[in-house]
């Protein structure tokens, strides 16, 4: 059943001092198309979005996109095209591309099947519950920053897993392309942004980590320059020619080891050579008639953004209109809630039972949906996980991809924050993750994103952290593909991932208004609407506040969406103008 919720319903239960200021701003919300984007919105414009016919690559980089078309217009598949997307990546964008971190993988293939590939790093078998609280009992920062903030690596293992499942080009022709980048690439301003001042202090306490990014005494490249990544080069050569074991075992896995010992770190031979990426069943949910793929966990993405849409499809947001108070009181409302579940329940499946079942069925949005008020915000004091006792049943890169067939696949990858822990594995020339901070480090206290999550996922011994990572394909109602979306961002993955998904289906957005779009968040802790700069007007704000919301303008709000969308049988794509990608279709 849908609440058909007009403006002026909500509006009359403002106060009238609040329709007053309403009134002096100049009137209500935004409209619900994108021509209510506000006057200081810096992604005005629509331009033309790639499209092609036969095929579409979406990443956050010029150079990882062309490699992928290339293995499409080589005969190869969606798959193959985002192992070497994968290792590209890892070479031109090693803030968060990576081999030394881990990731999911959606797949939908032409013929119906559908699998989610987990490749989400796992901790040592030497990490222990307290491992990152000091006498005290209080956090130290070793969980974001040094050898210990390491998880064991899955990227190698989870894109061989892949290419067994469903590649079709040869291994080595997939990895071929990230050697030659190594070896050198002309340096372009979207890779130089990584490197502000305070990542290049970061990276210099490691001689390692200086060595590679900061090439000119100590300075990062100058963009035009040629870096040469030859450490890299040779240990993808190692993949290339052996596979896993090129990562796992051998060479490779001596110089992680011997980083490890260099740095106090933890992981052992036996950790790598034990690692195994593991295939899972996709969250599947509907909304509007759409049926929504995503994925399971170890991540909280698929089930947390479930629970979301299952809860504002009560609503009829597109009455309600794109952008206005009512749309944005209802997300957070619905937010608030599905974050306070996923934290507390949500975790490794290997190691704790889940009620995902329920927490991802209607009936049970319903039972959320009926605490929501349309008068005033519900504080997240009070807004408590809100299932009984389970029951049995970032930084980060997201690239999207669909072939000639109609094969798709989303992958979102990570090391966690910009250059992981900032350790890179001296000979071998690439970036350790701190995956080990998304863990639950002291259950009840906020992570580096704010997140306040539960005993679930406290740490343990070859167990995965919790992830918020969405990579989601969308079929129509006919079964077609719809869309391919996804993005970086750590907590605020899923809200943007959603927010994508309504663009369209809500407020009949193209892909580039969809992905360009101002992007609201609310993870339930901090209780803050957050905002991107200039992104709402100013009678919206205050109408909120109104309702009780706290709002908060913040930057790293929205994320790094690449979205492919089907549109009368061609292929649309755009890449986040926030950081800077490129869509390639052909």
């Amino acid at each position: 059943m849908i609440h058909t919720i007009t403006p002026s319903r909500v509006t009359r239960t403002l106060s009238g001092l609040v329709v007053v200021m309403l009134a002096a701003c100049g009137g209500g919300d935004a409209p619900s198309q994108p021509t209510g984007f506000s006057a200081g919105w810096r992604y005005q414009g629509t331009p033309k979005p790639a499209t092609g016919l036969e095929g579409m690559v979406v990443t956050t980089d010029h150079l990882a996109s062309d490699v992928g078309v290339d293995i499409l217009r080589a005969g190869g598949n969606a798959v193959d095209a985002a192992i070497a997307v994968q290792f590209a990546l890892a070479v031109v964008n090693p803030e968060a591309g990576n081999i030394g971190g881990g990731g999911f993988m959606v797949v939908r293939m032409a013929d119906g099947s559908s699998a989610a590939l987990d490749f989400r790093e796992k901790a040592p078998a030497a990490a222990s519950r307290d491992m990152f609280l000091d006498e005290q009992g209080n956090l130290t920062n070793k969980s974001l920053v040094g050898h210990l903030a390491a998880g064991v690596p899955g990227s190698v293992a989870g894109m061989w897993a892949a290419h067994e499942r469903f590649g079709s080009l040869p291994w080595s022709a997939l990895v071929e392309p990230a050697v030659g980048l190594a070896a050198g690439f002309v340096v372009r301003p979207r890779f130089l942004g990584s490197l502000s001042p305070g990542m290049v202090r970061s990276l210099s306490a490691y001689a390692a980590s200086a060595e590679q990014f900061l090439p000119n005494d100590g300075l990062p490249p100058s963009v035009g320059d040629t870096l040469r990544q030859l450490d890299l080069a040779a240990t993808l050569s190692r993949i290339r020619d052996q596979g896993p074991a090129g990562f796992y075992r051998g060479e490779t896995a001596d110089l992680i080891v011997a980083e490890m010992a260099r740095g106090e770190g933890i992981i052992t031979h036996g950790d790598l050579e034990s690692y195994e990426a593991a295939w899972r069943d996709p969250i599947t949910f509907t909304y509007r008639g759409y049926t929504v793929l995503s994925m399971p966990p170890s991540s909280s993405g698929g089930a947390t953004m479930a629970e979301i849409a299952n809860i504002l499809e009560q609503y009829d947001l597109a009455a309600l209109g794109w952008n206005s108070t009512e749309t944005i009181h209802l997300y957070a409302e619905a937010w608030k809630r599905a974050y306070a579940d996923r934290n507390d329940y949500l975790a490794d499946p290997d190691f704790v039972d889940m009620p995902l079942t329920r927490m991802t069925s209607k009936g049970y949005a319903v039972e959320r949906a009926s605490t929501i008020s349309l008068d005033a915000a519900t504080p997240s004091a009070e807004v408590a996980p809100g299932m009984d006792a389970p029951v049995e049943e970032e930084n980060t890169t997201h690239y999207s991809i669909v072939d000639k067939a109609g094969n798709a696949a989303a992958v979102t990858t990570t090391i966690n924050s910009w250059y992981g822990s900032k350790v890179t594995v001296t000979g071998a020339g690439f970036v350790l993750n701190n995956e080990m901070d998304d863990f639950s480090a002291k259950p009840g206290t906020s992570n580096s994103y704010g997140l306040v999550q539960g005993e679930n996922n406290a740490v343990g011994p070859g167990k995965r952290m919790l992830s918020a990572m969405a990579p989601t394909i969308v079929l129509g109602p006919d079964g077609d593909l719809k869309m391919v979306t996804g993005s970086p961002g750590g907590s605020t993955i899923i809200t943007t991932v959603f927010q994508t998904i309504a663009n369209v289906l809500d407020f009949g957005m193209n892909v580039v208004d969809a992905v360009q779009a101002p992007r609201v968040h609310h993870q339930h802790l901090p209780d803050q609407i957050f905002y991107e700069p200039a992104s709402l007007e100013p009678a919206t704000r205050f109408a909120l506040e109104a309702l009780g919301h706290t709002v908060v303008q913040r930057d790293d709000v929205s994320g790094d969406v690449q979205m492919i969308l089907v549109v009368d049988g061609r292929l649309t794509g755009w890449s986040d103008p926030r950081r800077g990608g490129r869509a390639i279709g052909y």
